[in-house]
């Protein structure tokens, strides 16, 4: 039988001499893990010590008490104090686990923890593990881990430059069950479409952005899911930057005519007259490309002044079901073209549906969305659907989340893993508000956008006043 603490034989070379002492290794092992601790108290104790003997006992007792007052005091010493030794515990139950669990490799090392950073749902450890060992050595004892720690999960994430570093996290919580904080961008102004779009939190209570220009997103779940929250930060993104051209396809006619003021064209549940505006992007579109050819360049970017194009598709089944066969099938191959070519011309397709089955939406479509975001679904299989084949088989499923949660889901980009989120969460008099705002945007010139924002706020009411206020606002939007 190998030595504690040691690889049998040839698991990670040849057998090692016998290590030191068992009670030795164990106070060399508990000085390291309190370290700080002692140094701290030395700090204090020393000084108090030698005034004590120099001047009096009481002088030393007294200086003790006045630093302790001032560190209990001094409210940014008292934080800083409290993360550092509460960091130095979950630094301590980290090893002691890790050990418990046998995870330990090449000469009793385990791996070290370089920073430890606090969040929402719990701590992030970024560790190097020793010579030897790897970090799927971790990530096959995340569940061991965690009965260990006694937390609710551990999540283990290699470094993709580095092979041989990680991140640890211990999920204590899960942020998700709550509400998602105020979308960060409400009280803005002008917004600029190409930069990342705050959609909502992570699992870990983190901020998730999301990169819209050369992308194309395709959001599905069951009704009631959150569909309408998620897709609304996108669509209020793109009203509020006056450079974008904003094509609104509402198959509930409903659902997005709070932005009618904002759009370029705003389309209801007509799947011909969608194709007439399909058709229109698809020449500007051809016209573009005609323009970069021209210039030798290969996409549109925010140099050039072109402005992005954004088409919100709401209800995409809607439109792929059209009881007309021939208009249906024109509607499908012009959004897949726009979908296919159009992201280097700068057009950016955002479609919802609560349905992308194959026999509603072709394949040649629904796989040409780079990014994917899943509500909840009633399925794996309907999960598989939005965010790709085999996700629900990875423990990546949108069909085990609460139905109480809405807003929760999978959020798929481009060569990445699933991210569980929850959005942000708009509502009816946060959307009228800001479809306001970028309608007054849009008419204004840049230097009069914050005068004409605060008046915005200035005139915006709830419903319950808005008939007594209606007169003055119509007034200030003309």
């Amino acid at each position: 039988m190998p030595s504690p603490g040691y690889p049998a034989s040839g698991a990670y070379g040849p057998s090692r001499p016998a290590p030191a002492p068992a009670l030795f290794d164990l106070v060399l092992r508990i000085l390291a893990g309190v370290w700080v601790e002692l140094t701290l108290t030395g700090l204090l104790l020393v000084p108090a010590v030698l005034l004590g003997v120099v001047v009096h006992p009481l002088a030393g007792a007294a200086l003790v008490l006045v630093v302790v007052a001032v560190m209990l005091g001094v409210p940014g010493l008292r934080a800083w104090l409290g993360r550092l030794l509460y960091g130095r515990i979950v630094r301590r139950q980290f090893d002691g686990a890790v050990r418990a669990c046998l995870i330990w490799t090449y000469r009793d090392q385990t791996p070290k923890v370089r920073r430890l950073e606090r969040v929402p749902a719990g701590e992030v450890l970024h560790v190097a593990v020793p010579v030897g060992g790897t970090i799927t050595n971790l990530q096959d004892s995340a569940e061991t881990l965690a009965a260990a720690l006694q937390v609710r999960e551990v999540r283990v994430e290699r470094d993709p430059d580095n092979a041989r570093r990680g991140a640890v996290a211990l999920v204590r919580r899960d942020p998700l069950t709550q509400p998602a904080p105020p979308w960060p961008q409400l009280e803005r102004g002008r917004l600029d479409l190409w930069q990342p779009v705050p959609v909502g939190v992570d699992d870990t209570g983190r901020q998730v952005a999301l990169s819209l220009p050369e992308r194309n997103v395709l959001l599905g779940g069951e009704p009631g899911a959150g569909k309408s929250a998620a897709l609304s930060l996108l669509v209020a993104t793109a009203a509020l930057d006056p450079a974008v051209r904003l094509h609104l396809f509402d198959g509930k006619l409903v659902e997005l005519a709070c932005w009618a003021g904002a759009a370029d064209h705003s389309v209801g549940p007509d799947t011909e007259q969608a194709n007439l505006v399909l058709r229109t992007l698809q020449a500007e579109m051809e016209t573009r490309y005609l323009a970069l050819l021209a210039n030798k360049a290969r996409k549109v970017t925010p140099a050039m002044g072109l402005p992005l194009h954004v088409l919100v598709v709401d209800e995409l089944a809607h439109y792929l079901l059209a009881p007309d066969r021939k208009v249906r099938t024109e509607f499908a191959e012009l959004l897949r073209d726009l979908v296919a070519r159009g992201r280097a011309a700068g057009l950016i397709v955002l479609a919802a549906t609560q349905k992308p089955a194959h026999d509603v939406i072709p394949t040649a479509l629904r796989d040409l969305f780079g990014v994917r975001w899943a509500l909840r679904c009633n399925t794996p299989q309907a999960s598989d659907t939005i965010l790709g084949s085999g996700w629900a088989s990875a423990g990546y499923t949108a069909s085990t989340i609460d139905p109480a949660h809405r807003g929760v889901g999978h959020l798929l980009h481009e060569g990445g893993t699933p991210t569980r989120l929850r959005c942000h969460y708009l509502d009816d008099d946060d959307l009228a508000e800001l479809a306001l705002r970028a309608e007054v945007i849009r008419q204004t010139s840049p230097d009069e956008v914050p005068m004409a924002v605060t008046a915005v706020c200035a005139a915006w009411s709830p419903p319950s006043e808005r008939t007594r206020r209606l007169p003055s606002q119509r007034a200030f939007r003309r």
